[in-house]
């Protein structure tokens, strides 16, 4: 047993311990550094965006299925969900986050893409309509602005626009 002890503790095999060790605690920092720096943002802005985004649904026979959907899944408050009328477009525009149902404002899409800021996000339900090419040139020309036509994909589409959209300016 001595001399396996002794065969180990030759300086070739202290050498290799110490650069394995080294190279273990460099993979180590290195590794929590990438986690701090690129998953931690993500889940900070996740984390303020479900508290404070205020999120405006502009819709009046459907304001009831939208406002459950969101409030089922757990992540959003009643108190960060307001409803948007067709008579009061203008209230939207303090909102970071505007859901459309399609059906209910088509003539009226252009409108509120003027209230729309460039850091705002809009995700607009259309399911089974099809969408006028020049109203859907004009969505396209405003960043962060999505169109969804299942509502399965409407919520995972309102987390990924909370994290894409940074800006938690007081409104």
């Amino acid at each position: 047993m001595e001399r396996i002890i002794d065969f180990f503790n030759h300086p070739f095999f202290i050498i290799v311990g110490g650069l394995s060790t080294m190279a273990a605690l460099f993979s180590l920092i290195y590794g929590l550094y990438i986690i701090l720096s690129g998953v931690v943002p993500v889940w900070v802005r996740l984390g303020r965006g479900l508290a404070n985004k205020k999120i405006a649904i502009y819709a009046e026979a459907e304001f009831q299925d939208f406002r459950d959907l969101l409030l089922d899944s757990g992540l959003f408050k009643s108190k960060n969900i307001e409803r948007i009328a067709s008579a009061s477009l203008k209230k939207g525009e303090r909102h970071t986050m505007m859901l459309v149902n399609y059906e209910e404002f088509q003539d009226q899409i252009l409108e509120i893409l003027k209230y729309k800021r460039d850091s705002d996000s809009l995700i607009i339900y259309a399911p089974q309509s099809r969408i006028d090419q020049n109203i859907m040139t004009e969505i396209n020309r405003n960043r962060n602005s999505i169109v969804v036509n299942f509502k399965g994909r409407l919520l995972n589409d309102i987390l990924t626009s909370m994290i894409t959209t940074t800006t938690y300016e007081k409104r």
